[in-house]
C-alpha cells in the first residue's frame, strides 16, 4: 500500500519528524479532545511550521503530504480520497497562498489568514500553507504574524522559504522550522524514473544537470525541448569569444530564456482562459458580454505577472546552468577528484579548461553571481547578461 510519504525523497529526517507529528495528531484526535492535546505538544506537534531548504530540494512536496496526512480522517500515512483533494487544492478544510508574482501582497495574506479562523468542516484541522512565503514584504509578513500570535485551535500554518533568514525574526520565533537537505542525483534519478517512467540514463543526466532540483530534473527528463535549449545555452558560452561575441550571446539566451517561460506558461494560460469562459456561461468563440469582461481583464493581468516571473526564472535557471558549466571547467584546471555535473560534453569542458586559467574561470563565476544578484534587483536582463558574459570570453575556446 502506497502512502502519502512515497513520492518523497532525500528526506528521511524531515519525513520522520512530520510523520510522528501526525500521528501524535491523529491519536490526540481519535481521543476525543478534537486533536487540541497533539498541537500543544511541542515536542511533536504545533500550530506553525516553517520548512526550509534548496530550490527543488522538495518543499511544498513535504509541505502538501503534511497537510494530507494531518486531513486523512485516522491516518498519517493519508487516505486516497484526501490524497486526491489535496493534490487538486480543492479539499475544504485546505488553504493555500502560491503566487507567480514577484511579491505577496497584504490582501493574499489577509484572505487567507480570514480563512484560517474557521473551524475544520470534515477533518481534525484546517490546513494553511504558503509557498515561498520569502516574498512576503515587512508589511504583509506583519499581518500573518497576528494569526500566528493566537491561532485558532485546529489550525496548523505551513510555511515554505529557501531559509529562515528569508523571514522576519518574529515570524521565525513563532513556527518549529524543519531543514531539508539536497538530495543526491541518485536519489532524484530514482525519484524520477519511478514516477514518470522515463529510462534510467534519461533520469540520471536529468537528475545530474539539474544538480538535484527535483522539479528541474523532471522537466529535463520529460521534455526533449527543455534539454535541447539547456544544451543550447551551454554551446553559447562556450563559444564567446569576442565582446561582440558577448553581446550576441546575451540576445541569445534572453531568447532561450522566453522561449522556455513560453512553455511553461502558454498552455496553462490557455487553460485557465477556456475555465474561466466556461464558468461564466461563454461558448469558446463566443462574444464575452461587456459585464463580464472585467473577470477576463483580471485573469490576463494575473497571466502577464506570472509570464514576468517565468522569465525571471528563466533567466536564473540560465545562470545556474552556467555556474554549472565554469564550476566544472575550473575543476578540470584544478584536477579536482570530483565528478562534474556536465559529463555529456566532457570533451567541450576539457578544451575550454585548457584554452583558459582558473583565475579566468573563478573571475567568470563571480560575474555569474553578479548577474544573478542584479536580475533580482530589477536590473535590465540584457546590460547583465552582457556584462556577464563578457568575462567569458576565451580566445581558444571551442566554436
Amino acid at each position: 500500500m502506497t502512502t502519502v510519504w512515497d513520492d518523497l525523497t532525500g528526506q528521511p529526517e524531515a519525513i520522520a519528524i512530520f510523520r510522528a507529528a501526525a500521528t501524535v495528531s491523529g491519536a490526540a484526535g481519535a481521543d476525543g479532545d478534537g486533536g487540541s492535546a497533539g498541537v500543544t505538544d511541542s515536542s511533536s506537534m504545533t500550530h506553525s511550521w516553517l520548512i526550509t531548504g534548496p530550490p527543488g530540494s522538495g518543499r511544498s512536496n513535504l509541505a502538501y503530504a503534511f497537510a494530507t496526512a494531518l486531513l486523512s480522517p485516522g491516518t498519517p500515512e493519508g487516505d486516497r480520497l484526501t490524497r486526491k483533494q489535496v493534490d487538486a487544492r480543492t479539499h475544504p478544510d485546505l488553504g493555500v497562498l502560491s503566487t507567480e508574482r514577484v511579491i505577496i501582497s497584504r490582501a493574499e495574506v489577509r484572505s487567507l489568514v480570514a480563512a484560517s479562523q474557521f473551524s475544520p468542516s470534515v477533518s481534525r484541522y484546517r490546513v494553511m500553507i504558503i509557498e515561498d512565503a520569502d516574498r512576503m514584504t515587512e508589511i504583509t509578513s506583519n499581518v500573518l504574524l497576528k494569526a500566528l500570535e493566537e491561532p485558532p485551535e485546529r489550525t496548523v500554518w505551513i510555511l515554505c522559504a529557501p531559509s529562515e533568514a528569508d523571514l522576519l525574526p518574529t515570524i521565525r520565533s513563532r513556527v518549529r522550522s524543519v531543514r531539508l537537505r539536497v538530495p543526491s542525483v541518485d536519489e532524484v534519478a530514482q525519484l524520477i524514473e519511478r514516477r514518470d517512467g522515463v529510462d534510467h540514463g534519461i533520469a540520471l543526466r536529468a537528475a545530474r544537470e539539474s544538480q538535484s532540483h527535483i522539479g528541474m530534473a523532471h522537466r529535463l527528463a520529460t521534455s526533449a525541448e527543455a534539454r535541447s535549449r539547456r544544451e543550447e545555452t551551454l554551446r553559447v558560452a562556450l563559444g564567446i569569444r569576442s565582446v561582440a561575441g558577448a553581446v550576441e550571446a546575451a540576445t541569445r539566451l534572453l531568447a532561450i530564456a522566453s522561449d522556455d517561460a513560453k512553455a511553461i506558461t502558454v498552455e496553462r494560460d490557455a487553460e485557465e482562459r477556456q475555465s474561466a469562459l466556461r464558468s461564466l456561461g461563454v461558448h469558446e468563440g463566443g462574444a464575452v458580454p461587456a459585464a463580464l469582461r472585467s473577470q477576463l481583464r483580471a485573469l490576463e493581468e494575473d497571466q502577464k505577472r506570472r509570464a514576468t516571473r517565468s522569465l525571471r526564472d528563466g533567466l536564473d535557471r540560465i545562470l545556474v546552468d552556467l555556474q554549472s558549466l565554469y564550476r566544472d571547467i575550473l575543476l578540470l584546471q584544478l584536477d579536482a577528484p570530483v565528478d562534474t555535473v556536465n559529463a555529456a560534453i566532457q570533451g567541450e569542458l576539457e578544451e575550454a579548461a585548457s584554452a583558459a586559467t582558473p583565475t579566468q574561470s573563478l573571475a567568470t563565476l563571480d560575474a555569474i553571481a553578479l548577474a544573478r544578484t542584479r536580475i533580482d534587483a530589477n536590473v535590465s536582463p540584457a546590460l547583465s547578461l552582457e556584462a556577464m558574459l563578457i568575462s567569458a570570453i576565451r580566445k581558444g575556446s571551442a566554436p
